[in-house]
C-alpha cells in the first residue's frame, strides 16, 4: 500500500463519520526504517511521523528536519524519565504519559526549558499488565494531576489488545476524553485506523502499511 492509498481511505473514514476532511492527522510510523523509504514519503510532501525510542530518532531526524523544513516528530513509545530532556527537545509530541514520576519530571524540564511538547495520557485500556499506561479508573485523577502540574495535555492515547475488538477500546477513550475536556484522540493503526476515525481519532499512526515490513534483523 501507499501513502496516497492511506490518505485516501483516512479521507473516505472522515466522510463516513460525517467529520471535516482533514481532521485526522496521518502519523507515518518511521522506526527501524531505513532512511531511503523515510526520504521517498518525505519527497511525496508528508511531514508528521512517529518514533519509539528517543536514541533512534536523535540519529536520524536532526538532520532530515534540516532538509526537509516543517516536519514534525512524535514520541509514540515508551519513555524512560532519563531520556525525557532529550525527548522534549527532539519531539513537538509525545504520546506516552503514563505514571506520576514521569509526569513530575516534565513538569520540572518544562519550568527548566521554557517550553514542553503537546502530551497524550497513555490509558491502559485493556488493562494488560506486560503493556504501559494508566487504567482506565485511574485516567480521571492522573489527568487531573498532570493539569494540577501545567503540563499541556493535548489527549489521550491507547494501544487496544491485539485479540479484542478496538472498536470498544476506541470508545472507553473517547469517552474519557470528553468528560475531561481533551480533544486529542492518538489511536488507530494499520489495521484499524477506519474504526479508530469512527470514534473520534485525532491522531492515528500508520507504519508498515506505508513503508513497508520491517526490518529487525
Amino acid at each position: 500500500m501507499s501513502l496516497s492509498e492511506i490518505q485516501t481511505r483516512i479521507t473516505k473514514a472522515e466522510a463516513d463519520a460525517n467529520r471535516p476532511t482533514g481532521s485526522v492527522s496521518l502519523i507515518a510510523v518511521s522506526k527501524v526504517q531505513p532512511l531511503v523509504r523515510i526520504e521517498a514519503v518525505l519527497e511525496q510532501g508528508h511531514r508528521l511521523f512517529g518514533e519509539n525510542k528517543v536514541q533512534e530518532a536523535a540519529g536520524k531526524w536532526p538532520d532530515l528536519r534540516q532538509r526537509y523544513p516543517g516536519t514534525e516528530v512524535h514520541l509514540i513509545g515508551p519513555l524512560q524519565t532519563n531520556k525525557a530532556r532529550q525527548a522534549m527537545e527532539l519531539f513537538e509530541a509525545i504520546h506516552s504519559l503514563d505514571r506520576p514520576k514521569l509526569a513530575n519530571t516534565l513538569a520540572r524540564l518544562a519550568q527548566e526549558l521554557g517550553q514542553c511538547p503537546d502530551l497524550f495520557i497513555q490509558v491502559n485500556t485493556g488493562e494488560e499488565p506486560q503493556k504501559a499506561g494508566v487504567i482506565p479508573s485511574e485516567a480521571d485523577a492522573f489527568i487531573a494531576e498532570a493539569r494540577g502540574l501545567d503540563l499541556p495535555l493535548t489527549g489521550l492515547m491507547c494501544i487496544p489488545p491485539v485479540d479484542e475488538e478496538p472498536t470498544l477500546h476506541f470508545a472507553l477513550l473517547a469517552k474519557i476524553a470528553e468528560r475531561n475536556g481533551l480533544k486529542g484522540l492518538s489511536m488507530g493503526m494499520s489495521d484499524d485506523f477506519e474504526r479508530a476515525i469512527a470514534q473520534g481519532a485525532t491522531h492515528v499512526r500508520v507504519g508498515s502499511a506505508i513503508f513497508g515490513a520491517r526490518d529487525y534483523g
